[in-house]
């Protein structure tokens, strides 16, 4: 296959919208509709519960990992490729031509395409998003401020690796432009908290 292909296949992949696929055989409900109307990991979350929520965000993960190490290594590209193959997935995640270009936030597909480019900035920011939840309540606001300090965290640790760090600050803005309503909502004190869940009668 072509350069192109590979990064239209990542997209795909990316694509995939795990969390509406979950509530639509789990519940028959258009998790649209439902919580936050966010098709994210959280939100599945908040309306269907861990049992859901927990495979969504690990299939969201493997869906930015997945390209970079596999789509990367079949193709045999140039070095950039891999980091355009995650780019493609998460922009696929974010923009999903399957449900009408609606999607997730990126953050745990973005998440996957660092543990394969950058491990060790990622191990990093995992503890500082955690800490953030934990201090707040809040899930975009510890995505934000993760997202924020990641490039930071790729600059220091693969100082030789130039697509990678660059990689990190496109995703960094993405993933503050995909929050643009939380963070209205923060500013306004009407963000929803991670520990309120909302349930959702069948």
């Amino acid at each position: 296959m072509t350069l192109a292909l590979w990064i239209l296949a990542a997209y795909l992949l990316g694509a995939t919208p795990t969390s509406y696929l979950a509530a639509k055989l789990g519940r028959g409900i258009d998790l649209r509709q439902h919580g936050s109307k966010n098709l994210g990991a959280t939100n599945v979350y908040r309306v269907l519960g861990w049992k859901y929520a927990i495979p969504v965000g690990l299939i969201d993960v493997a869906k930015g990992a997945v390209p970079v190490v596999l789509f990367g290594r079949w193709a045999a590209g140039p070095a950039w490729l891999p980091v355009a193959l995650g780019i493609a997935a998460v922009m696929g995640h974010v923009y999903s031509p399957y449900v009408r270009f609606q999607g997730g936030k990126g953050v745990a597909t973005a998440a996957g395409m660092f543990l394969a480019l950058g491990p060790l900035a990622l191990a990093i920011s995992v503890p500082v998003w955690g800490l953030t939840l934990w201090l707040t309540g809040y899930v975009s606001a510890s995505s934000l401020l993760a997202a924020a300090l990641f490039p930071l965290w790729v600059r220091l640790t693969e100082p030789g690796a130039r697509p990678t760090f660059w990689a990190a600050v496109v995703l960094a803005l993405l993933i503050v432009y995909s929050h643009r309503a939380n963070i209205r909502r923060l500013l306004a004190g009407t963000e929803s908290r991670f520990r309120t869940r909302r349930g959702v009668a069948t």
